[in-house]
């Protein structure tokens, strides 16, 4: 028997003024699509080291972890495979907003008026708003 495993994700959902940050993917899968910043947590990776500096290379923003959000593993929320997602609530410490690495763009975007988000980060920012306004998150 051969044994599969899904594949680690992060991802930051980063709010700052009632807007939050997205990056557009420079590459398949949702090319030019808005996203979470985040990604693959390499073997040996703490999944919070993975999200800071996953957040640097695409953002060029030094961050913090608030809190766990939560696990996302719907087998079908990546169509390159399974993967689980460990979606985690930042805050920015320091540096400036810029694309870089996997992402054309980066910018903020009001919590009302979002694109359409790839992957399930629909979900994802929907779970944040939600928590964070019933005080079960603490507010941005």
């Amino acid at each position: 028997m051969t044994l599969r495993s899904p594949a680690l994700t992060v991802d930051g959902i980063l709010i700052e003024d009632g807007s939050i940050l997205l990056i557009q993917r420079k590459h398949p899968p949702f090319q030019a699509k808005w996203a979470l910043p985040g990604g693959f947590v390499e073997y040996g990776e703490k999944t919070e080291d993975a999200l800071i500096r996953e957040m640097f290379e695409e953002t060029g923003l030094k961050i913090k972890i608030r809190a766990l959000l939560g696990v996302y593993s719907d087998p079908h929320r990546d169509p390159r495979g399974h993967t689980v997602t460990v979606a985690y609530l930042i805050e920015r410490v320091d540096g400036s907003l810029n694309a870089g690495d996997d992402a054309m763009s980066a910018k903020f975007f009001k919590t009302n008026e979002l694109p359409e988000l790839a992957f399930d980060h629909a979900n994802i920012v929907k779970d944040a708003s939600q928590r964070i306004s019933h005080g079960v998150l603490p507010k941005m």
